[in-house]
């Protein structure tokens, strides 16, 4: 089993900056693509950035150049840098791992459980 544990959450000024990070924990053979999603309340959960294991990376259009993602492989550690923060960021951020537990297992997703980002206006 994959467990995901994020951390760095919580209230912020519009404008400020936030830091969260999501350790990967368990019985992992390899980890592939690192994902940060949110949702907010009656919406869809979106991905907001994601980073593949060669380091390629990919930004939704509303969090491009103030956002960014990163990942520490030996320490199975995914981050998201958020900057310039805005009130439509807030929401529910989910890290998502697409991880294998084995060699000759398939390729699964993992979710950590949230951490609220609020920015107050």
């Amino acid at each position: 089993q994959v467990r995901l544990v994020e951390s760095g959450g919580g209230l912020v000024q519009a404008g400020g900056s936030l830091r969260l990070s999501c350790v990967a924990s368990g019985n992992i053979f390899s980890i592939n693509a690192m994902n940060w999603y949110r949702q907010v309340p009656g919406k869809q959960r979106e991905l907001v950035a994601g980073i593949t294991s060669t380091d390629i990376t990919n930004y939704a259009d509303s969090v491009k150049g103030r956002f960014t993602i990163s990942r520490d492989n030996a320490k199975k550690t995914v981050s998201l840098q958020m900057n310039s923060l805005k009130s439509e960021d807030t929401a529910v951020y989910y890290c998502n791992v697409v991880a294998r537990e084995v060699v000759a297992a398939g390729w699964l997703n993992y979710w950590g459980q949230g951490t609220q980002v609020t920015v107050s206006s």
